[in-house]
C-alpha cells in the first residue's frame, strides 16, 4: 500500500509531455531510461529472441536499439508497458516517429492472471499488426513471454504446452514468484481441457473457456508465490 509520502514522490517524479520538450525534461527522461529502468544493463543484454518469422521479443529498447531493429526490417513496435506516460515512453514514441516505425501501446500485466479483455485483445492485435514486429516489456521475461506464448498458440497454432515454453526461465520468467500467476491461469485451462478431452491446439475451445468458467480474479486470489520467488522478482530483479 502506498503511503502519502510515496504518492507525493511518485507525483513529483512524473514527467509530463510538456516538460519532456525542455532540455531538463529530456535529461530526466534519459536518466529514467538508463538508470531507474536499468537500461545500462540492457545495453549489454537485451533479452532479444525470435518468436516466429518476422516476430521478435525483447526487453525495453532504447532509441539506438530501435534503430537497429528498423535496420533489420522491423516495421512495428508493440509496447506491452502500455500508454502510461513516462520519459521512457516519450523517448520510445519519438524514436519510432523519427525511424518511421509504427508504435502500438498494449498494456499487459505481469502480476495478474490475464483477463478476457487482454486475451481477446491480443488475438485481434495479432490479426492486424503489420509484420515484422517487435514486442517488448521492461525485462523481456514475463509480459512479453505471455504475448509470445499467445502468438505461438493463436497464430502459429502450436499446442498450448509447446507455446508456453515462451514463459520459461530461459527468458528470465520466474514462475514461483508473483509473476507465476500467469502460469497458474494456463494450468487451470490445461486441467479443464484434459478432463474434457479438448485438443490443446484448439483456440476456439480456449476462448469458450475464457468467456465461460474462467475467472481471472479468482485465479489471482488462489495463487500463492513463495518467498524466494518474491525475493527474486520484487527485490533482486525489480520486475515491473
Amino acid at each position: 500500500m502506498e503511503t502519502g509520502n510515496s504518492k507525493r514522490r511518485g507525483m513529483a517524479n512524473t514527467l509530463t509531455r510538456e516538460a519532456f520538450e525542455t532540455p531538463q525534461g529530456r535529461r530526466r527522461a534519459w536518466r529514467q531510461l538508463v538508470l531507474s529502468d536499468h537500461g545500462f544493463l540492457r545495453a549489454a543484454y537485451d533479452n532479444a529472441h525470435e518468436v516466429a518469422q518476422g516476430v521478435y521479443r525483447s526487453a525495453q529498447p532504447g532509441p539506438g536499439r530501435l534503430a537497429t531493429w528498423r535496420n533489420r526490417g522491423v516495421k512495428t513496435v508493440l509496447n506491452l508497458r502500455g500508454p502510461r506516460e513516462s520519459g521512457i515512453l516519450f523517448l520510445e514514441e519519438e524514436a519510432c516517429a523519427n525511424l518511421g516505425l509504427n508504435h502500438i501501446p498494449f498494456r499487459v500485466y505481469s502480476r495478474e492472471a490475464p483477463s478476457p479483455a487482454i486475451l481477446h485483445g491480443a488475438r485481434r492485435l495479432f490479426a492486424e499488426v503489420e509484420k515484422p514486429f517487435l514486442m517488448h516489456c521492461k525485462s523481456g521475461a514475463d509480459r512479453v513471454g505471455l504475448m509470445a506464448a499467445l502468438y505461438d498458440f493463436f497464430v502459429a497454432r502450436k499446442p498450448l504446452p509447446a507455446a508456453l515454453k515462451q514463459l520459461s526461465l530461459r527468458y528470465g520468467h520466474i514462475r514461483f514468484g508473483k509473476t507465476g500467476v500467469i502460469d497458474a491461469a494456463f494450468e487451470e485451462y490445461l486441467r479443464f481441457a484434459g478432463e474434457r478431452g479438448i485438443a490443446l491446439d484448439d483456440v476456439d475451445a480456449f476462448f469458450d473457456w475464457v468467456d465461460g468458467p474462467y475467472d481471472h480474479e479468482a485465479t489471482k486470489a488462489r495463487f500463492r508465490s513463495n518467498w524466494f520467488g518474491d525475493l527474486l522478482t520484487e527485490r533482486v530483479l525489480n520486475r515491473e
